[in-house]
């Protein structure tokens, strides 16, 4: 790094100040590993705790790529919660016995253990309409295809709608969508970007394509409330918001953040899958969200030429699920090629074919979902939501 190089990037950061110290990021100790090429790239650290504001990382690429002789900046965000905190050490415990070695059950903490700080108490927001959280037990089923598609498919059914990419490890809903760029920011709030009719807001728009992000608790909660409350959505009708897969502190920071209206629990046919969807419905039940029904991905293969179905994955999971769980199959989606090929360019398949069969059964399902959750536009819709 040449002395003016480096005096230019220390005088550009030097006037980005941090929210929570007062100061800047240099002085806050926010900023570290500042490493650049001979060809003027830039990479460096920027460490977040669950106080900070996360639109800095948005600041501090902005500043650098506007310095002169920088031709590429990358920024990894990480966790400053831990760096803040020197480490104790461990206290000394007798040994513990087989029976006291249980796992914990949420809601059936020994009386003796020293209590946790209760949960926050989540916010309304009435400007988003029926908040749904769209969920899965495990990866690969096709939770945020669903998502996408779904969102798409309300839009052109005439509702207002938010898509919000919570899926903070692995933040695909950009590329579904085909838009990604930095949200601009007016009057302290971040403008969502549009696509095909439906307002997003995601993590990807804001980190590095490849960067992972490996973040404890306080940082994801940080990010969901901020999404929810520092993003100018304006009035809509529907907000979905794409989960990570499983049950993890992503789904436990959304239910805390805000009120949410329901959940709709992704599947495939096979039973493994299914098996990991009863556990994701079974945490939004403990914690007082109800699953509006089903959906099952990849439910069949239709032949183009002779029209016969053929059951890759297996039959009925999702149908046996939604009765163990007393709530509707709303879709069954089929295996179509088309749906991938289009997620990878931003042409979702309601958009791409919109009479391809898996386009009418997502058109189906928004109908389905519109009937379980009226917009607020719609005669009979219940105050509460």
């Amino acid at each position: 790094m040449t002395a003016n190089l480096q005096e230019r990037i220390t005088d550009a950061l030097s006037r980005i100040r941090s929210k929570r110290v007062g100061t800047n990021v240099l002085e806050a100790d926010m900023v570290s590993d500042i490493a650049t090429t001979t060809d003027g790239k830039v990479r460096l650290s920027v460490f977040l705790t669950a106080d900070d504001d996360a639109t800095v990382v948005r600041e501090i690429r902005q500043a650098l790529e506007q310095v002169d002789g920088v031709t590429g900046v990358r920024v990894d965000v990480k966790d400053g919660s831990q760096a803040a905190v020197p480490p104790q050490p461990a206290p000394t415990r007798p040994p513990q016995s087989a029976a006291s070695r249980t796992l914990p059950v949420m809601g059936q903490e020994p009386a003796g253990r020293k209590p946790t700080p209760p949960a926050p108490t989540p916010v309304a927001y009435p400007g988003l309409g029926n908040i749904v959280a769209i969920s899965s037990g495990k990866g690969g089923v096709g939770k945020s295809t669903v998502a996408t598609n779904l969102a798409i498919a309300l839009a052109r059914q005439g509702s207002r709608v938010g898509l919000m990419d919570a899926d903070i490890y692995g933040p695909n809903i950009p590329r579904m969508m085909g838009v990604n760029a930095p949200p601009p920011v007016e009057r302290e709030k971040i403008i969502p970007l549009t696509a095909h009719g439906v307002k997003i807001m995601s993590l990807g728009f804001m980190i590095e394509r490849d960067q992972p992000a490996i973040w404890r608790g306080p940082i994801i909660m940080k990010i969901i409330t901020q999404f929810l409350r520092d993003v100018q959505w304006g009035e809509l009708d529907y907000f979905l918001v794409d989960m990570p897969p499983g049950t993890g502190d992503a789904q436990l920071s959304l239910v805390q953040a805000t009120s949410v209206h329901g959940a709709l629990i992704v599947t495939t046919p096979q039973e493994v899958a299914a098996g990991d969807a009863l556990r994701g419905a079974k945490m939004f039940q403990r914690v007082a969200v109800p699953v509006l029904g089903i959906i099952e991905n990849m439910s069949y293969f239709e032949c183009a030429h002779c029209g016969d179905r053929t059951a890759i994955f297996g039959t009925g999971g999702g149908k046996r699920l939604a009765e163990e769980l007393e709530v509707p199959l709303l879709g069954e989606i089929p295996l179509y090629p088309a749906i991938i090929a289009g997620g990878d360019r931003g042409e979702p398949i309601v958009v791409a074919e919109p009479e391809a069969p898996a386009s009418k059964a997502l058109l189906e399902l928004a109908g389905r979902v519109r009937g379980l959750l009226p917009s607020r536009n719609a005669p009979g819709v219940n105050a509460a939501l």
